[in-house]
């Protein structure tokens, strides 16, 4: 029988699969007993023959990266020899593979075999943190306490607005049992007064707070929270604590750049000001030269926000956000010819689509139809992936300034090019509809159905139209179940089943889908909609309510107007709250 510990057997995991240990730093808390920095022997354990194959099957399956081949092994081999050092292997590939489950299961083995583990609890309480098992956590992070190393316990706040009242008791409970045993963990502390501040107990909070800085006057989460609870009670000076902590450690960067971000919500001038002080200390970090470009973009300083994306530019860093930034800038300025210069250096990514939008609305608002048609062909040409979008965002643009006849054509060339491609189809459907074409329309819809028969947005498109523009009420009704079955709580599909009801004379379920649709999502369309139920079944009063409410979100809403006008009802009047 081979006498190799288990733990040589495991030696060669990627360094990247290593999770981070926290360190058995001696916390200041007189409650915490200080750390065992003794060095732990590997006991070396008889490996079983018929576990010593598969662990070297596994050490040269993760030698040839054939991940899954070297977990599967290491999660079987785990619970046979129940090795603490195996566990924590497993653990580690686990997670690196992002195999949530198997992580899991193999933290919780690890903890079982090696409870009182600084490294095995933190882990098992991450893992549970973020499945909002939150309670679950505190008797983890009480043994990371408990041996030495400073646990986090804020992080067990974390979900807390998303929790069931049940789960924030039990978590409540929790620490309150903790904190009865250690009155002075600042973690604990912090924990409790995040909780407070959730629940909008501020005093308590602060309470909490002062206990804590008493303490740890400089710790960076409570003083960011602390400036956040004065500023929601609009206290005087909400910032004291933290400019004095920041005034004696002036190259606190996290902390300073936290408070730049907390003044961007008060205070453009200050924040300006406090990323100024860390652009001196840091003057190529594109992030804050990006941060400093849109702040002084926000307070009307365009020739400094030019400035520092230029500067961002020159670095290499954040080129196409940089150019897009100053292509609006360029723009609100009135330099059209320059902004398009800089919006077609926007390469392809998060900004790319929007610079396009941008050339487009300068080139239809200067009638500039040719120029238009040729940009947008030559942005195909150079970005072919996008093409669908391209040709998508094009014709949705002219549309917009209607030119129907333009979009068209750039539709029917798209859909030449894309036949298969659903979502041109499906807008060159609702450009028929805008037309009054009910028989293309029909038509485009019907081949996305063909090619997609469970597609609910075509289903509801094309019963919600032949309720409304037709008396093919049976077609419009099975078209309406189908996309109801599909997604029983969108709100237009819920419309549409309560306009079909209405146009069928069923004015009481119409009025029980049209009320859950406006509820939901209180559109105007909708509002014209069940106001016209209302007040064919001689609600008058309700009706009123609801295309009065309405008209205050949106007055010039079309369709609402189109339904106001056709019943004899004035939206002026209405408004104004006349009866």
């Amino acid at each position: 029988m081979s006498r190799v510990p288990v733990i040589t057997l495991t030696c060669a995991l990627l360094t990247a699969c290593a999770a981070q240990t926290p360190s058995p730093i001696a916390s200041q808390d007189e409650d915490v007993a200080p750390a065992d920095t003794t060095t732990k022997q590997v006991t070396e354990r008889a490996i079983p023959p018929d576990s010593l194959y598969p662990l070297l099957l596994a050490e040269f399956a993760l030698r040839q990266r054939a991940y899954d081949v070297a977990l599967n092994q290491y999660m079987q081999q785990s619970q046979l020899l129940r090795d603490p050092a195996l566990s924590a292997h497993t653990t580690h590939l686990s997670q690196f593979l992002q195999r949530d489950e198997e992580a899991l299961r193999s933290a919780q083995l690890w903890v079982e075999l090696d409870p009182a583990g600084i490294e095995a609890n933190h882990t098992l309480a991450e893992m549970l943190i973020r499945r909002g098992r939150n309670a679950e956590a505190v008797p983890l992070l009480e043994a990371v306490q408990r041996a030495g190393a400073n646990a986090n316990f804020p992080a067990l706040v974390s979900g807390y607005s998303r929790m069931t009242p049940g789960q924030r008791a039990a978590l409540e409970q929790s620490l309150d049992g903790l904190s009865a045993e250690f009155p002075y963990n600042t973690g604990l502390l912090l924990a409790l007064a995040l909780i407070d501040a959730e629940n909008q107990n501020y005093t308590d909070a602060l309470k909490q707070l002062d206990t804590l800085f008493a303490r740890e006057p400089e710790q960076p989460q409570a003083l960011l929270l602390e400036a956040r609870i004065l500023i929601e009670t609009r206290a005087r000076d909400p910032y004291a604590r933290l400019e004095a902590v920041l005034e004696d450690n002036p190259d606190a960067k996290m902390l300073r750049l936290q408070y730049a971000g907390l003044l961007t919500a008060t205070d453009m001038q200050a924040a300006r000001a406090q990323f100024e002080i860390l652009l001196q200390q840091a003057p190529e970090d594109p992030d804050l030269l990006f941060s400093l470009a849109l702040i002084n973009r926000e307070i009307g300083n365009s020739e400094a926000a030019s400035d520092y994306l230029l500067r961002s530019i020159e670095l290499g860093q954040r080129r196409s956000e940089a150019y897009y930034y100053l292509g609006r800038i360029a723009e609100e300025r009135g330099h059209t010819a320059q902004a398009i210069a800089y919006y077609s250096k926007v390469a392809h990514g998060n900004e790319y689509l929007a610079a396009c939008s941008r050339v487009g609305q300068i080139l239809i608002a200067q009638s500039k139809w040719q120029r238009l048609a040729s940009w947008f062909d030559e942005q195909r040409t150079t970005q072919p992936e996008s093409r669908a979008q391209l040709y998508g965002l094009e014709a949705e643009l002219l549309s917009q300034a209607d030119q129907y006849d333009k979009a068209m054509a750039v539709y029917d060339q798209a859909i030449e090019e894309l036949p298969e491609n659903i979502p041109l189809r499906y807008a060159r459907a609702m450009l028929y509809d805008k037309r009054g074409d009910l028989a293309s329309m029909e038509q485009d819809l019907r081949s996305i159905l063909a090619t997609d028969p469970d597609n609910a947005t075509a289903l509801n498109a094309l019963g919600y139209t032949l309720a409304d523009r037709t008396t093919r009420y049976n077609e419009a009704m099975q078209l309406i179940s189908r996309a109801l079955e599909l997604r029983p709580n969108e709100p237009a599909i819920l419309d549409s089943m309560g306009w079909v009801l209405f146009r069928t004379g069923r004015y009481t379920a119409s009025i029980n889908y049209l009320q859950r649709a406006y509820l939901a999502f209180p559109d105007p369309e909708v509002a014209a909609h069940l106001g016209e139920v209302l007040w064919t079944q001689g609600d008058i009063e309700a009706a009123r309510n609801v295309w009065r409410e309405a008209l205050r979100r949106d007055p010039g809403h079309p369709l609402l107007i189109g339904t106001l006008k056709r019943l004899g009802v004035d939206a002026v009047s209405l408004s104004a709250g006349e009866n």
